[in-house]
């Protein structure tokens, strides 16, 4: 049987920290706001894992009022998650993201994004798609302010 799970995530853009984008920095002067390292895609993945398995949230895994959850790095975060999807008998068939932001452009980091991913969710390179649009000067993220990602999650299982 055949699953699908939908992720999103947002965050603020704040100077003296980093933009990350599965455990890879970006140039820029401003950085992800969050209690982990902020990775937006990661916490996107992350929920279209949980949501694939019908397991809730990354909230409900990783709270954020958690001390020992500071500063973490997300891609921790996500092999955590990816034991879990295993355990559950259950296999990522493939990954597809979009991260809205504004500036810097994503295309020369993606086969960097896309290496990281698959070896944090032991799959192949080939299964995964990354994909960066802009909100053309709209809303918080057009203007610079935010970070967006949005993944969508194919995993089948044995049930």
């Amino acid at each position: 049987m055949q699953r699908v799970g939908f992720g999103y995530d947002i965050h603020r853009l704040v100077k003296g920290r980093k933009l990350l984008l599965a455990g890879v920095e970006l140039p820029f002067e401003k950085g992800e706001a969050g209690h982990s390292d902020g990775d937006v895609l990661i916490h996107a993945v992350i929920d279209g894992l949980l949501g694939a398995a019908a397991l809730g949230d990354i909230g409900s895994f990783f709270p954020p009022e958690d001390p020992g959850l500071k500063d973490i790095s997300s891609r921790i975060l996500l092999k955590r998650i990816t034991s879990l999807i295993k355990v559950k008998k259950l296999n990522l068939v493939n990954l597809d993201c979009t991260v809205v932001l504004e500036t810097p452009k994503i295309r020369p980091f993606v086969p960097l994004i896309r290496k990281n991913l698959a070896e944090d969710l032991e799959i192949d390179e080939k299964y995964i798609s990354i994909k960066g649009k802009t909100k053309e000067g709209l809303d918080q993220t057009g203007r610079g302010e935010a970070v967006e990602a949005y993944a969508v999650a194919l995993v089948d299982s044995a049930d």
